[in-house]
């Protein structure tokens, strides 16, 4: 396979960092960040947007089942009696080895990193700055299934009027209606922002300057919706997220 097509190489990235990139696949494209710049500059960029995007997800602590099932799959098994919390912590820097769903093990590890290291954020920053693509002033969200899974990834520019929708994850069209987003205020009722493509990503125009609309904005969802124009949110989630400022 040529890797030379941006799109391409931008879902390889983000696919990467989410943890959803797995076995061989995952192989070759550490083997190609190795070899190619441009390649280590988005995954850099992908680091520090989802590192940026974690730090709105509440701490959950894992169970004793999951700190078992990461020693198992990053330690040798004559060396598994380490104290939990150490080993642990370092298993969770990997967060493809094991099968977890992408959306836990990838913003855990991203969170992670931000908080540990937060000059490799830094270095990422500088990188990307170097080569003329710096980190843009976005909204950002990252919706996921029921499993964790990611799927989405919604972005608009800060004081944008336009709204980028990018499958991340494969979806299955739905037989009758349509996938609808929703932004969900802390306070007040849920307003649509559009339709949801099943593959590839869509642009759409907002009514407002993103700015307006989600700044206070905590949560997005996507809706199974069969009515042309609905005014709120039906009862079928498909996926859901958090709406994280990146700046």
């Amino acid at each position: 396979m040529r890797y030379t097509h941006p799109e391409l190489l931008e879902h390889l990235a983000s696919a990467y960092v989410l943890g959803t990139l797995n076995g061989g696949a995952r192989r070759r494209f550490e083997r190609l960040q190795r070899d190619r710049a441009d390649v280590r500059v988005r995954v850099a960029q992908w680091e520090a947007r989802l590192g940026q995007l974690a730090m709105s997800v509440p701490a959950h602590q894992p169970s004793p089942r999951v700190w078992a099932a990461i020693a198992a799959r990053t330690q040798p098994a004559g060396t598994r009696h380490a104290p939990q919390g150490k080993a642990g912590w370092l298993g969770w820097l990997k967060p493809a080895g094991f099968g977890f769903g992408g959306l836990a093990a990838g913003v855990i590890a991203a969170s992670a990193f931000f908080l540990a290291m937060p000059t490799l954020f830094m270095s990422s920053d500088q990188l990307a700055m170097r080569s003329g693509e710096r980190l843009p002033q976005s909204y950002v969200g990252l919706l996921t299934d029921a499993q964790g899974n990611g799927k989405l990834l919604v972005s608009s520019l800060r004081h944008g009027k336009t709204m980028t929708v990018k499958v991340i994850g494969p979806i299955t069209p739905p037989a009758s209606g349509k996938l609808v987003l929703w932004a969900v205020p802390a306070s007040g009722p849920a307003f649509s922002l559009g339709t949801v493509p099943t593959s590839g990503s869509a642009v759409s125009m907002l009514p407002d300057t993103s700015e307006k609309l989600l700044s206070k904005i905590g949560k997005l969802i996507v809706t199974l919706e069969t009515d042309a124009n609905p005014a709120k949110p039906g009862e079928t989630v498909v996926f859901s997220g958090n709406c994280a400022k990146l700046w």
